[in-house]
């Protein structure tokens, strides 16, 4: 049977462009790791059964001490340093395996060992003799690599148990498989299905989005300061005025009516006796141990009035519970 092959347009970004020979081999590298088991495991003396028992003593005998048979040194013993159960798999990135691929490709293509046909059999039966006097026909180099489409069983069938063939759908060409044969044999159906699938140089396909025609502009939102011109001002709210009466004198320090502000002397005003830090957040009641030597930020009338103000007591509870007699002579 004559080999019947198809003038396919081979896409430049996919087989003739400049091959990578270090990523080609790091992404090798790593599929022949990522295949391997990683199932090895050995044993440790602390794992190989027996060997609990001293097997002489320790002195007297001439010999080395020993402490157990499955020492690393004695047959049947344990093994030092051995394989244990590991994964090899290695990361790599997506687009460095599509570049290696096209790489590999691309050097198979230069040497005029990609070929494409149109089908491998003749008919809707699978025929294994046809299909070797095509592939005869194509190239007399020993190691092929066939892709055929998903769908094509009936070609599958027919090379599915040559020696020299090897068979890809197109969605599981790699790197590896493309780099051990000597030519490369697609149908029209596998190459179409490879090229659409395939991502070319510099990423992946323009989506039709960005042909879509692009939507109105949205109208530039108005500016603040625009938006509330037109609005008209705010009534400004009057002033609420405070009284001073003699019973107002209490609010000046800003913590209530029991709370008043520090006078310019530092002299204690008439019923305002409890000193209070503002900064600490501290009070201090009359002969306390910290009180001549504090200076009051803001007076209070009590100790209640101090904590409900939200102050606490300088040194904790015991250290403000003053005695009588104490407060006497303070006044």
């Amino acid at each position: 049977m004559t080999a019947k092959t198809v003038n396919a347009d081979l896409p430049a970004e996919i087989f003739d462009v400049q091959t990578n020979v270090p990523l080609i081999h790091q992404v090798v590298v790593a599929q022949l790791a990522a295949a391997r088991q990683g199932t090895h495991a050995t044993k440790t003396r602390g794992e190989v059964r027996g060997g609990g028992r001293k097997p002489y003593r320790q002195k007297g005998t001439g010999r080395a001490r020993q402490g157990s048979t499955r020492a690393p040194q004695f047959a049947g013993g344990g093994t030092v340093h051995g394989p244990q159960p590991r994964d090899y798999a290695q990361r790599t990135p997506k687009k460095m395996k599509a570049a290696a691929l096209r790489g590999a490709l691309s050097d198979r293509a230069r040497h005029g060992r990609v070929h494409v046909v149109a089908s491998l059999v003749s008919g809707e039966t699978p025929s294994t003799k046809d299909a070797v006097a095509l592939l005869t026909g194509l190239t007399e180099r020993p190691n092929l690599l066939v892709v055929l489409d998903r769908s094509d069983l009936v070609s599958m069938k027919s090379v599915r148990n040559l020696d020299n063939v090897h068979v890809l759908v197109a969605d599981q060409l790699n790197t590896y498989d493309v780099l051990c044969a000597d030519d490369v044999v697609f149908t029209q159906a596998a190459l179409d299905a490879f090229v659409n699938g395939a991502q070319p140089v510099g990423g992946a396909v323009a989506t039709e989005a960005a042909a879509a025609p692009a939507k109105a502009e949205k109208p530039a939102k108005a500016t603040k300061a625009a938006a509330t011109a037109d609005k008209p001002a705010k009534a400004e709210k009057p002033a609420t005025l405070v009284d001073t009466a003699d019973g107002a004198e209490g609010t000046a320090g800003g913590f209530g009516p029991d709370s008043h502000a520090a006078t310019e002397d530092g002299s204690a005003p008439e019923g305002f006796d409890v000193k209070g830090n503002k900064d600490s957040m501290k009070y201090h009641v009359p002969g306390s141990r910290w009180y001549d030597a504090t200076e009051a930020e803001v007076w209070f009338r009590s100790a209640d009035a101090a904590k409900a103000a939200g102050f606490v007591p300088a040194g904790g509870e015991k250290a403000q519970q003053v005695s009588d007699e104490a407060e006497e002579e303070s006044k």
